[in-house]
């Protein structure tokens, strides 16, 4: 199996540095080897965090992030930074969900994609925002519109 030294990734293997607010340029990128297949990747963080945009008090959740790629996949570090840049950046849960699904689209031109945010309680209240998309004119598109009338 060859390295992963030449795709020009800068993150991997490099010591962390963290961003102080949302940082999409973080993301990166590498090529699928797989591209004939129809496949799932699904990444857990389970230590996002972000900040309510009135009370500026932190929210928690874990964010699952599912898609079928194409061309281009994402690095997990990459994504990790990515993700934990929100951490002091002030929106809602509903908004971060969309936000990271439209970032991961326009990066990866995905087959498809699901997030989904599991939000701790504040005030009483869970919060479970779900955002997908399936690419136009695909089969995706229908499973996108599936997955989406049949969601719990």
């Amino acid at each position: 199996m060859a390295d992963r030294e030449n795709e020009g990734l800068k993150a991997l293997g490099k010591k962390v540095v963290y961003k102080d607010d949302y940082a999409p340029e973080v993301l990166e990128t590498f090529v699928n080897r797989h591209q004939e297949n129809d496949y799932w990747v699904r990444f857990n963080c389970p230590e996002f965090t972000s900040l309510c945009p009135i009370t500026g008090q932190p929210d928690f959740a874990e964010i699952r992030i599912s898609y079928v790629p194409d061309v281009k996949m994402v690095e997990s570090k990459s994504l990790k930074l990515y993700l934990f840049s929100f951490r002091n950046h002030g929106d809602f849960h509903e908004d971060c969900v969309n936000v990271i699904m439209k970032d991961l689209v326009k990066l990866l031109d995905p087959r498809y994609i699901e997030v989904t945010g599991f939000f701790t309680p504040r005030g009483g209240i869970s919060i479970y925002p779900y955002a997908n998309y399936g690419r136009p004119g695909t089969k995706w598109a229908d499973v996108a519109a599936r997955r989406l009338e049949s969601h719990e």
